[in-house]
C-alpha cells in the first residue's frame, strides 16, 4: 500500500505543513459550505457575548467550547459529505445515511450550545 509522501515529515516541517493544510481546510469550508459560514457568523456573535456575560470563568469556557464544538462538527460533516460526493453523486442508501448522520451530529452540537448556555446563565 502506498503511503503519503508527506508522512515522513517530522519536526517543524510537519507542524508547518499541518498548519498550512488546516488553514486550507478552513478556507475551503468557508468558501464552499453555507452552513459553515452561518455558524462562523454565529460564533463571531456568541463567543464575544460569552466573554462579556456575567458567568464564572468555567462557565465562559464551557460556553465558548460549545460554540467551537459546532464548528468542529460542521467541518467533519462537510468532510463526510465531500467524501461521499467524491465517491458517487448517485442516490444511495448508505450515502444518505452517512450524510444524515453527519447532519444529526451538527444538530446535537447546536442543541448542546442551547443546553450549555442555558445551564450557565440560568442554572
Amino acid at each position: 500500500m502506498d503511503e503519503s509522501p508527506f508522512k515522513g515529515k517530522t519536526g517543524l516541517r510537519r507542524v508547518w505543513n499541518a498548519m498550512h493544510y488546516s488553514f486550507a481546510g478552513l478556507k475551503a469550508a468557508y468558501r464552499h459550505e453555507d452552513a459553515f459560514r452561518q455558524e462562523v457568523l454565529l460564533s463571531l456573535l456568541l463567543i464575544p457575548l460569552a466573554l462579556f456575560l456575567p458567568a464564572a470563568g468555567t462557565g465562559k469556557a464551557l460556553m465558548v467550547a460549545s460554540v467551537l464544538l459546532v464548528l468542529i462538527v460542521e467541518l467533519v460533516n462537510s468532510a463526510i459529505e465531500a467524501t461521499v460526493d467524491r465517491i458517487s453523486l448517485e442516490n444511495h442508501n448508505l450515502a444518505k445515511r452517512a450524510k444524515d448522520i453527519g447532519s444529526a451530529a451538527v444538530l446535537l452540537g447546536l442543541v448542546n450550545v442551547v443546553i450549555v448556555w442555558s445551564l450557565v446563565l440560568l442554572g
